[in-house]
This record gives C-alpha cells, structure tokens and sequence, in this order.
C-alpha cells in the first residue's frame, strides 16, 4: 500500500496498525479491500489488501458502492434546489403526477429483501390510509416517506439481464417502463413525516424525478452534473457492459442463487438496480475508494463545487429527522450516538453513509478526517458477512493515529 507524508503524522506507525487490523479481517471480513483517508485535505493513507478470484485488490479497482449510490442522487436533486427548479417541500406527486393518481392508499406490511417474504403490519396501523399527495421531497430525503424500505421490484421488471460482459444493450428504458406503475403504486408502511425507515423504494422515486426535472437519464445527470465536475472518472454506471472497465478491474461480490444463478461481478448487485438496468436513485454506482473520499472531501468544505447552496449544504449533513439512535440529514446518515459504524471516536456531527456490499464513507468535520472504506464482503455470502466490528475498529484506529 502507499501513504503520503504528512506533517500531522508519521506514516510508518500507521501504516503499520492498518496492515495489523487488515490481516485480521481479510478472508474472514472481506476478501478484499482498498481504503483512501483524507486528513485536513491531503490523503495519508491510500492503500488495497486481498485478493478475489486470483486478481489482487489494487487502489484502481471499482467496487460496487451499493447505498452510497444514493449519495450522488441525493447531491444532484440538491443541486436543483439550490437553483430553484425544485424545493424541498414540493410535493413528489407535483414532478411525478401518476404517483398521486391511485388516491388514499392502504398501509400494509413490507417485505423482507432476503426471504422475499411478506411482513406483518403493525397493529395500530390496521385500517389507516395515507393520501400519497402529502409525500414531499424532504421525506423522501429524510426517508420519512412511509414507502416501503424494499419490494422485489427485479421480479416484475422483467427477464434476469444477461452478464455484463455479453455485451447486448441493455434494456434499461422498457425495464423502467415496465416497473414504474408499480413502484409508484404500492402501499405504504407509515404515515408520511411519523418516524425514520430507510426506503430504497423512495429513493428510486427520486432518481426518478431527477430524470424528469433533468429531460436527461439519471446517469447522464449524475456524470454531467456532478461527476465530470468534480474530475472523478473512476466512478459510474455499468461499468463493464459500457465498456469503461475489465471483468478484471472490478471486485466481484455475491454469487447469486436465487436470480442470476451466477457469481455478482461487473455489475450492480443490488437486483432491484440490475434489474432495471443497472442505473436506480438508490444503487449502482461503481468507484474507487480514492473518487469516493474525494466526492465526500468536496461535501467537507466546498459545497459550492457540488454546486448546492451553502445553507442547504448545511442542513444536509445535520440532523433533519431522528426515530430512536437513527439520525437522518438530507441523504446522508447522521453518526448514531451508541455503537455507530464509524466508532466511538469521530464526532457526533459526523456524517456519511454505508453499502450492503461492505463499503463505507464517514466525514468528521471537526477532525476534517474523510474516510472511504470499500469491500466487496457480500463475496463470502450473505449469512457470512458481518462488516460492523471492522468499521467500528478501522474508525477508531483512524481517529486515534489522526
């Protein structure tokens, strides 16, 4: 791994209690890792251990950043605040009218996103409607929508994508077409603004928006927009399908035996993203630890460069809604003040987000300390990956040697 000097810190002492803690975990947390710190503005630590499929990790592989996805939708929808196309409190239904056409709808249980199973609905919600014209933007972004957190949207999207390396078109447009009547009608959880449930389903209605408020596909917007900007060229969309990148420049993740029947490499593994073509509000961003730290460094001090408002900035990376230990800005997690993913020791304020697929971005503004951690741990199955002890111990290794 490599490090750069800095007059903060000695980098042998830290290079040497990362390699401790990455020996630990790799082939048992993750088989592979590439990590890219940024302290007051200058990387110190940037570095990649492991090995999946006999390829070794190195700091250019493009992991699957999973939620941290939504981090990018998040920014370009505020960007449009900031410039007046759209406000925060806007009803979704006012950029997405067909959302509010089916009138007051049921409030049901969800469903979980590994058995597929239905939930059960909460007792005192039995009976309650919820009229969907009262969903704003701001609960989409605070996830206080009342949408479901997950519905198995690849199911009626249509047939499993072929791999990313057949290199057919993908279908992304009729898949869209053919979901969106669905996702736009399904029934609630919660009354909208009650409590704080994280909704994929929300966030995919948002990209959705940016497309209409754009005229342009989400991930032209997210690469116009914000992307190209910020000069991070190791971050996009179906990066081996499009031709950008190798089989072998990506990590691979789950091997899948309930939908694709084959092992999750170069392409997105959430199914709900693959399954409407690898581009969704919520998922499907592959990137370098490097272009993902730097993405959260611009967030750190110069909103202006992400191109949103210097007060809306603010507000995003706060505390906008909390329900119990969950704290929710605009898109972005708020630490949680008992056993948070980024330890004990970074600041309440700070504020980042996490990928199922075992990838992490935290930013400790009082610290100025940016962390992007990624991992493709989904790689040793989904009963085997446990990520949450390594994040806290990376976290606070980091905060202490910094």
């Amino acid at each position: 791994m490599t490090f750069s000097d800095s007059s903060h810190i000695s980098a042998a002492p830290l290079r040497i209690a990362l390699n401790a803690l990455m020996a630990r975990h790799v082939g048992v947390t993750f088989p592979s890792c590439s990590l890219a710190v940024l302290y007051k503005g200058q990387p110190v630590a940037h570095g990649a251990w492991g090995e999946s499929e006999g390829q070794a990790a190195c700091t250019d592989t493009l992991f699957d950043i999973a939620s941290i996805s939504k981090l990018f939708t998040t920014t370009v929808f505020l960007r449009l605040v900031s410039s007046g196309r759209v406000g925060l409190d806007d009803a979704l239904c006012a950029v997405l009218p067909a959302f509010a056409r089916s009138g007051p709808r049921p409030i049901e249980g969800g469903q979980d996103p590994h058995t597929l199973k239905r939930q059960a609905l909460e007792t005192e919600l039995a009976g309650q409607l919820v009229d969907p014209r009262r969903v704003t933007f701001r609960h989409l972004l605070t996830h206080t929508s009342g949408l479901p957190a997950w519905r198995d949207v690849f199911a009626i999207a249509g047939p499993v994508p072929f791999p990313p390396q057949a290199k057919r078109p993908l279908d992304g447009d009729a898949r869209w077409a053919q979901a969106m009547p669905v996702i736009l009608n399904y029934p609630f959880m919660n009354q909208p603004g009650q409590r704080v449930v994280y909704s994929d389903i929300g966030l995919m209605l948002l990209g959705q928006a940016v497309q209409v408020l754009c005229s342009q596909p989400l991930d032209q917007v997210v690469e116009t927009q914000l992307l190209d900007p910020l000069g991070l060229q190791q971050t996009m969309f179906n990066p081996v399908n499009s031709g950008r990148a190798t089989l072998r420049q990506t990590a691979p993740t789950e091997m899948d035996l309930r939908w694709r029947l084959r092992r999750v490499w170069g392409e997105v593994h959430d199914e709900n993203a693959c399954g409407l073509g690898g581009v969704a509000g919520h998922a499907g961003l592959f990137a370098t630890a490097m272009d993902v730290a730097r993405f959260g460094q611009a967030w750190l001090n110069a909103p202006e460069q992400l191109g949103v408002d210097a007060e809306l900035a603010a507000q995003a990376k706060t505390a906008q809604a909390v329900t119990d230990d969950v704290r929710r800005g605009l898109g972005f997690v708020i630490k949680s003040h008992h056993n948070a993913s980024a330890g004990d020791l970074f600041s309440e304020d700070t504020f980042g987000h996490t990928g199922f697929t075992g990838t992490t971005l935290w930013v400790d503004p009082q610290r100025e300390l940016v962390v992007s951690c990624l991992t493709n741990g989904l790689y040793l199955g989904r009963a085997a990956h446990a990520p949450h002890v390594f994040r806290r111990e990376l976290h606070d290794l980091l905060a202490q040697s910094l």
